[in-house]
């Protein structure tokens, strides 16, 4: 499945979007230590931190885009980092919310 693909399926929040990537598995966690070990290459990462951090370890993770949940809104800092590296999405949903919904669609 594509990022652009769970966009239509889902309606998340486009924050800032990069050329579509494909995706196949998702990656839930807030610790950014974590998930530079842990996050697979061409996953979604789904989070509630929004900081310019998340963009440089989702870069270096290789996820295909983030998705910030429970609303919450990504900092300046990390729009303009992400230009060039990431899709950064966003959800009004809680993260358990949001991951059930990219969930089924992995399944």
């Amino acid at each position: 499945m594509t990022v652009n693909e769970m966009i239509e399926a889902t309606g998340l929040e486009v924050v800032h979007q990069e050329p579509d990537r494909e995706f196949d598995a998702m990656y839930c966690c807030d610790l950014l230590s974590n998930a530079m070990a842990g996050a697979p290459a061409d996953s979604v990462w789904v989070t509630v931190m929004g900081n310019r951090n998340v963009v440089a370890v989702a870069s270096l993770a290789d996820v295909s885009c983030v998705v910030l949940a429970a609303g919450i809104q990504y900092d300046a800092d990390a729009v303009t980092a992400a230009q060039g590296k990431v899709t950064l999405l966003r959800s009004p949903e809680p993260i358990y919310e949001t991951a059930r919904k990219i969930g089924r669609l992995i399944e």
